[in-house]
């Protein structure tokens, strides 16, 4: 593979953010320390973060170009097949750029590792050169991922390296029609997630942590058995069904493997929307008349892992 770039996606953090704000960082600590927050915490976490971007940078001049793409202009940005792609920060900003990775190889580092699980980061600012030498090198080991796909009747579509989320934009119920397994039935809810494999032990691991919690509250002695996906595996789960006259409980949650799919139609006015990998700014509307099929979409991710560690995706 011939590389002539690294492109280094990172995300503002919390102290840029509130800087961002209130325009200065003495407001900004003003405004925390008013309300009892810890406003040092904010500084640690900045600082450790650029301390491990500097190292990055410094260990990427002296043997391939290199810019920084913020978070925000992922959506726009056209990576290069002569590209390597660096993604340092928590792991959803893996999720969040794999979507628009063309399958390049990525490599993901864990600016603080006593502040972030780094399920999604093999590496760290003093060995990740280890992995951009075996990219140049065209020899490196890897974990492909697989996204899920919401495809929409009128053609759009939307990709998630974690979940995907179907329901209403408000605090409101959503209304629709669900197709899985020969089943229909209409449901009111919270909203449907849909998992692939690497997002299995996010915002979908909180729903079993509450489902666990409340039967835990009848039933002793409930063990807790978190769902283990394969590659090609999708899990679904719908949040919170309200039983009525008119809507269902029967379809709760399900797996969708290879090739099969689940189907929602939107019964919402408005409102309705999915979007993916807990970016709500990017979404799709899922409105009356809409149908999502929602499964395994064509695109994979490359994450290059560390082979001196052993992979926790």
């Amino acid at each position: 593979m011939s590389v002539e770039y690294a492109i280094i996606v990172k995300n503002k953090t919390r102290l840029e953010s509130l800087i961002e704000r209130f325009n200065t960082k003495a407001q900004a600590k003003f405004y925390i320390e008013r309300l009892g927050g810890n406003f040092d915490d904010y500084v640690l976490e900045h600082d450790t973060f650029h301390h491990s971007l500097n190292q990055v940078q410094t260990r990427l001049n002296s043997s391939l170009k290199n810019k920084v793409v913020e978070r925000a202009f992922l959506p726009n940005y056209i990576f290069s097949s002569k590209n390597v792609i660096i993604v340092i920060g928590q792991d959803g900003l893996v999720a969040n750029t794999a979507k628009y990775s063309k399958g390049l190889p990525m490599i993901a580092v864990n600016p603080d590792k006593r502040r972030y699980d780094g399920v999604l980061l093999p590496f760290d600012s003093t060995d990740f050169i280890q992995g951009i030498e075996q990219v140049l090198n065209g020899k490196y080991n890897s974990v492909t991922m697989r996204f899920a796909e919401a495809r929409l009747n009128d053609g759009q579509r939307l990709l998630a390296f974690n979940d995907l989320f179907i329901g209403a934009s408000t605090h409101v119920s959503a209304r629709y029609k669900i197709s899985y397994n020969n089943q229909t039935e209409e449901q009111s809810s919270s909203g449907l997630l849909v998992s692939t494999k690497a997002g299995s032990t996010g915002w979908l691991s909180s729903v079993f942590n509450m489902a666990y919690g409340v039967a835990g509250m009848f039933e002793k002695n409930i063990k807790l058995k978190r769902p283990k996906l394969q590659d090609t595996d999708l899990l679904f789960a719908v949040r919170e069904p309200f039983q009525s006259i008119r809507t269902q409980t029967g379809i709760t949650a399900g797996l969708l493997k290879g090739r099969h799919n689940l189907t929602v139609e939107s019964l919402m006015p408005a409102n309705g929307v999915i979007f993916s990998d807990g970016i709500e700014s990017d979404f799709l509307q899922f409105n009356s008349g809409t149908i999502a099929t929602i499964g395994l979409a064509e695109e994979k991710a490359t994450l290059v892992m560390n082979d001196s560690k052993i992979a926790g995706v």
